[in-house]
């Protein structure tokens, strides 16, 4: 079993994330964290009570972290010290920042990624290969998220620029953000030419898919003791898992 903390608990991905952990066999809540001076700090959740004291992760085996840059890079510290791996969906993350979290994987496991969706890190890979098979087409890139989303564009679609970087050589300079209604989060990436125009989108229905996300990247840590992980090294071992379970039940 997972001994896990939450960090930014009482937010709309933290709520979703304890939820979905409470009710997993495979995970142990031991720690549910919110900022100094958060409403909810001393309320509990079960028999766990919400504390703003950092230093409550040693009871944990790993830190699901989604709060804002500056208290990320506090807690990742902290994991560093006190060797608890930790999960990474907190965006708006500056070069300085994702600098520091590369340097203190070398002290602890770490999976960081913009996104936690399994199907959004599907969609990264489609992208590169769209990029890689359609040099000559221009790219458009399309984000809408609910208006409470601070920054823009988003994470995930820096992220996009950047497969379509890697592929061609070319950034993409035309992304258009939406901030608008409750969107939980919508990405299109546009290949248009002369002839035809090829899209490729994904839309969220529930903020449980980067909660579940997190979750899986979680159970990916399970006994790794240092390194920068992504979700594309979570998604290589499902389908590994996947492909051993199917090959074990053939024997």
């Amino acid at each position: 079993m997972i001994k896990l903390a939450i960090s930014g608990c009482a937010g709309k991905m933290g709520s979703r994330i304890l939820s979905l952990a409470f009710a997993d066999k495979e995970f142990e809540v031991v720690a549910a964290l919110e900022t100094k001076g958060h409403p909810s700090i001393g309320s509990k959740l079960g028999n766990i009570k919400i504390t703003d004291d950092i230093e409550a992760i040693k009871l944990a085996d790993c830190l699901i972290e989604f709060t804002s840059p500056e208290a990320t890079i506090a807690h990742i510290e902290t994991c560093s010290r006190l060797k608890k791996s930790i999960v990474i969906g907190t965006t708006g993350l500056n070069d300085q920042q994702k600098n520091i979290i590369s340097d203190l994987a070398k002290n602890v496991a770490i999976v960081f990624s913009p996104n936690l969706s399994i199907g959004v890190n599907l969609l990264f890979r489609l992208v590169q290969e769209a990029a890689h098979k359609l040099p000559g087409y221009s790219v458009k890139i399309i984000e809408a998220h609910h208006v409470q989303k601070k920054d823009a564009p988003s994470g995930t679609a820096k992220q996009l620029a950047q497969v379509i970087k890697d592929s061609t050589a070319k950034n993409v300079s035309d992304i258009q953000s939406i901030r608008e209604g409750e969107i939980i989060g919508d990405h299109e990436v546009i290949f248009d030419s002369p002839y035809d125009t090829i899209k490729l989108v994904h839309s969220a229905k529930t903020r449980d898919i980067f909660a579940q996300g997190a979750l899986t990247a979680a159970k990916f840590l399970a006994g790794k003791k240092t390194g920068l992980f992504s979700m594309q090294d979570v998604l290589e071992n499902l389908a590994k898992l996947d492909y051993e379970e199917k090959l074990f039940n053939d024997i």
